[in-house]
């Protein structure tokens, strides 16, 4: 069902697009960590591979397919990382008590 040249396929993509972003957006709510952003798209995705393996008793062999899971690996570790890392960026506060003019 994945494939560019029909609309069932295109709107596939895409849902597997903005899967890819809303996962990039958790990866910033849970792991937090820039350097474990891309271990974690990895384990997620493999999982998926594994998961398609076992519901359709084949492996998926369609160049669509690994395609489409190759740019979304690659977009939710990107943008995962780039949340993460503004994150840990952020100044620390070194002085929690109001300022005031004297």
């Amino acid at each position: 069902i994945l494939g560019f040249s029909t609309p069932p396929g295109r709107l596939s993509v895409m849902a597997f697009i903005l899967n890819a972003l809303t996962c990039a957006l958790g990866l910033l709510y849970f792991i937090r960590r820039g350097k474990q952003c891309l271990d974690f798209t990895v384990t997620v995705h493999f999982f998926h591979l594994l998961g398609c393996w076992i519901y359709n008793s084949r492996f998926p062999s369609t160049l669509t397919w690994w395609l489409v899971h190759i740019v979304c690996t690659a977009l939710m570790a990107a943008i995962g990382e780039y949340l993460c890392m503004r994150i840990e960026l952020r100044e620390i506060p070194l002085n929690s008590a109001p300022k005031s003019n004297v």
